[in-house]
């Protein structure tokens, strides 16, 4: 097979040569970086262009406030126990005088009776009215065990035997009527009495029904019954 490269001009016989020329080359230009010169100037005086400016800080004056002294306080005066010598000779008008009885079993001592306090303290409890006892009066204690039970059989009494006026129907009239009363210490009721009426055909009505209640269980105090204020709102509604 016959190449078709020319001979003549293959690179590789010459590779030797580049190889010289190249290092011939770098020895010079190594050489020449050596010996070559530069004028250096020199700095006679240094300029700072940009000048700093430092803020000084204010410190402010500040003075410092007298100290004032504490009023002076009053001397304290000491009160001192005067005692006064009295000589053995002189008389004292007040002398306690101890006499000595002979007491026996014969001897008769007055005791002042106690009955009347304790009368005129029941006195009291029997004129005083209580607002709120430890045991509320309960209507109709046959069915009634506790007081609320008691206050809605009481309501359901009352609008049961409650008549509305006529007067009162065909005028339209209609409101509640507050109704204070005392509940007796037997139980029965006494004092009734309007606090706050709508009209007078109503308010008797209201009256009626209340002094025509059954007995209530009394109230009590310390175990005792005592008399105890009770006040009902009837209210009266046209339908």
């Amino acid at each position: 097979m016959i190449p078709k490269k020319n001979p003549n001009v293959d690179l590789e016989k010459r590779k030797s040569l580049f190889f010289e020329i190249g290092m011939v080359v770098a020895l010079a230009v190594t050489f020449v970086s050596f010996e070559w010169k530069s004028n250096v100037k020199q700095a006679t005086q240094f300029t700072s262009e940009v000048e700093f400016t430092v803020d000084e800080e204010m410190v402010p004056i500040t003075r410092q406030e007298e100290i004032k002294a504490p009023p002076k306080l009053p001397p304290k005066i000491k009160i001192a126990d005067v005692i006064t010598i009295v000589d053995d000779d002189v008389e004292l008008e007040e002398e306690l005088e101890i006499v000595e009885e002979e007491i026996n079993q014969e001897t008769e001592v007055d005791i002042q009776p106690i009955r009347e306090v304790v009368a005129e303290e029941e006195e009291e409890d029997e004129a005083q009215i209580f607002v709120i006892v430890e045991e509320m009066p309960i209507f109709r204690p046959d069915i009634c065990k506790t007081q609320k039970e008691g206050d809605a059989e009481l309501y359901r009494h009352i609008y049961k035997s409650l008549r509305y006026p006529v007067l009162a129907q065909e005028n339209g009239i209609t409101g509640r009527v507050f109704v204070k009363f005392i509940v007796g210490k037997d139980g029965g009721i006494y004092d009734v009495e309007v606090l706050r009426g709508v009209d007078p055909s109503l308010d008797q009505e209201a009256i009626r029904v209340i002094k025509n209640l059954p007995k209530f269980s009394p109230g009590k105090q310390r175990g005792k019954p005592v008399n105890v204020s009770y006040t009902s709102v009837i209210k009266f509604v046209l339908q």
